[in-house]
């Protein structure tokens, strides 16, 4: 026997009491985990703190949907409203009635074609300006950044009093500019005399009002992509065009699908441009379905008639929800 078998003790392994806090588990088991004091027994925290948000969401947004589907299917009208009668179940004779009534569909084509148009331009004005923001000095960024967001801070009603004052037909600062081109003659000229022509000028007053924001989000998103990418697509001998294409957009790709959803909603939505800029009494050219419904319901007082109309706008627009999250849950899996 050597030296070292002799001199050399061999000491057992210390066994542990399974209610020792060094998190240690029995051979062959996984240690329990230390409570971090997040995790374990805190599941219930964040929903608690979200309470008094649901809460004021659940009344001033879920009250209003649930009397909206309720009226959408009753006999609704001055006498129900005063209370002289009861509420009668109409069943889906109201959706019949508007569905198959040409002038709603025709308000409806109306009112994708307006939304569609609203949006495309405000897109494709607000990518334009966000990309120019980027070529251009401190300053004058600093200054062009400044009237987009008093634009964008100004009330509906006043910037559509000065969209009525530039587009009037005898004092309008429009006519009066066009009219000193060689050759035009605009004094006097009605930018209200036809449907196409008027919501022409109330689709620029809603372009007018949501570029800003578009700007502001899309030039926050511009100074995230990586200046290396767009070098190294110059250097393969990609121009403008091709740096844009394969490398900005890509990256703007989630923050465009988002400002497309928003202003869809937002478009779709409108009522306080066309309401005021018609001084109330918007013809029936220039209804959309929000004013179409407003004008069912408050117009002629058949309130069932109007929240079905109502419905079916926001179905439309759970359907442009829906398209959004599939894009998001797309871009998700790419990523």
């Amino acid at each position: 026997m050597s030296a070292a078998d002799t001199t050399t003790a061999k000491v057992p392994p210390v066994r542990q009491s399974p209610s020792s806090g060094s998190g240690a588990g029995t051979p062959g088991r996984p240690g329990k985990k230390p409570s971090t004091g997040v995790g374990g027994g805190g599941g219930g925290i964040p929903w608690l703190l979200l309470a008094p948000c649901l809460l004021v969401l659940l009344l001033v947004l879920g009250y209003p949907l649930v009397r909206l589907v309720t009226l959408s299917f009753q006999k609704f009208g001055q006498p129900q409203l005063w209370g002289f009668q009861e509420a009668e179940s109409a069943g889906f004779e109201n959706f019949s009635k508007i569905l198959g009534d040409t002038e709603f569909w025709t308000v409806a084509l109306r009112t994708v074609i307006f939304t569609a148009g609203a949006v495309i331009l405000t897109m494709v004005l607000g990518m334009l300006i966000a990309l120019l923001l980027q070529k251009v000095s401190g300053w004058v960024k600093a200054l062009v950044n400044i009237v987009l967001v008093a634009s964008w801070g100004m009330p509906i009603i006043v910037a559509t009093a000065i969209f009525k004052w530039l587009f009037d037909a005898d004092y309008g600062v429009l006519n009066w500019l066009l009219s000193r081109l060689p050759g035009v003659d605009m004094i006097g000229h009605n930018w209200f005399a036809s449907g196409p022509q008027g919501l022409a000028v109330i689709m620029l007053l809603v372009v007018w009002g949501a570029v800003p924001f578009v700007v502001i989000t899309l030039s926050a998103g511009l100074t995230q992509v990586p200046k290396e990418l767009e070098e190294a697509a110059r250097l393969d001998g990609a121009g403008a065009w091709g740096v844009f294409r394969f490398v900005t957009l890509p990256i703007l790709k989630p923050i465009i699908v988002m400002l497309t959803t928003l202003s869809v909603i937002w478009d779709m939505g409108v009522f306080p441009q066309v309401y005021v800029m018609r001084n109330g009494h918007p013809e029936a050219e220039f209804q959309l379905l929000t004013t179409y419904s407003f004008d069912r319901a408050f117009v002629v007082n058949d309130y069932g008639t109007g929240s079905a109309i109502a419905l079916v706008t926001v179905v439309l627009l759970l359907g442009v929800v829906a398209v959004y999250m599939r894009q998001m849950l797309k871009i998700g899996d790419v990523e």
